[in-house]
């Protein structure tokens, strides 16, 4: 399922709840739905993130995903 097939399914699931309520299948899938899309968010922002070039005062170029790209967050 690509990401466009899976916003709809969220769409529809949330469309539904509202409507008439979810099974509890329904709102197993839903959750799963969401934590995926979140997921996706997530790594597609720090891979953006990590291709960030500064150009320091130097004139040197520092890559912020290469300074921060490995650090774990707390």
């Amino acid at each position: 399922m690509n990401m466009d097939e899976r916003i709809a399914r969220i769409n529809a699931l949330y469309k539904k709840s509202c409507a008439e309520g979810l099974t509890d299948a329904e709102k197993k899938e839903q959750a799963l739905l969401r934590a995926e899309y979140v997921e996706s968010i997530r790594r597609n922002l720090k891979s953006q993130l990590d291709n960030i070039d500064i150009e320091n005062e130097d004139g040197t170029i520092t890559n912020l995903g290469e300074k921060y790209g490995n650090k774990k967050r707390s």
